[in-house]
């Protein structure tokens, strides 16, 4: 996306680049791949949010395809993921910590870059959510896997939250790089609240029967 400015630009390629790590480090911990299937599912990760986001906004060619960074960054991510595979079990709370960063920094960005282009203040969080966790589905549904956003503790709440005071900001004046981080860190503590207590969004009643469908 077309960053408003050279540090946004920054958080958007952090975003990125954490994403796609995160991507392929969870791939290789749930199938078998060879290094292209690793850097694909990490690129897909960490671009796929912004792509669905921006072909919904009509935003078109991809910003991420337009801007040779994005597509470099996120293949270094997946190269990283890849060598650092063999040691995966001690890395299980950094794939934890480079989602909460991903799904952070594209609520905040991808609610902003849709009140750019004019859209309402509900689908500017509808977007925000969408680029959070648009990646991260993509590739649990490629692996076959119960994507994160329908089963993890609290992962669309803090998106959307973010995303929402976002939209707050810039709707009052106030909106700018400091309140951006702001809206950011908070999704990024309540998703680890979330994962450090077990908190989850309400369930539907289950009965005395009733199993949940195993993980994929």
């Amino acid at each position: 996306m077309a960053a408003e400015s050279p540090l946004l630009l920054a958080l958007d390629l952090t975003g990125t680049f954490a994403f796609a790590v995160n991507g392929a480090l969870t791939a290789v911990r749930a199938t078998r791949l060879d290094i292209v299937g690793v850097v694909t599912l990490g690129m897909i990760t960490g671009m796929g949010g912004g792509t669905v986001r921006d072909v919904f906004l009509d935003s078109l060619p991809p910003a991420t395809f337009v801007d040779g960074r994005y597509l470099l960054v996120a293949a270094c991510g997946g190269l990283l993921a890849f060598g650092l595979s063999k040691p995966l079990h001690r890395l299980l709370p950094l794939i934890t910590v480079l989602d909460a960063v991903g799904l952070s920094v594209f609520a905040v960005l991808g609610a902003s870059k849709a009140l750019q282009l004019g859209f309402g203040g509900v689908q500017a969080v509808l977007l925000g959510v969408i680029t959070a966790v648009g990646g991260g589905t993509i590739r649990d549904v490629l692996i076959r896997r119960i994507p994160s956003v329908l089963r993890s503790e609290l992962y669309a709440i803090p998106a959307m939250v973010a995303a929402g005071l976002t939209v707050l900001a810039v709707r009052t004046g106030v909106y700018g790089i400091g309140v951006a981080l702001g809206a950011a860190a908070v999704c990024f503590a309540i998703r680890m609240l979330g994962v450090r207590y077990g908190l989850n969004a309400p369930e539907p009643p289950r009965g005395p029967h009733r199993r949940s469908d195993p993980e994929v």
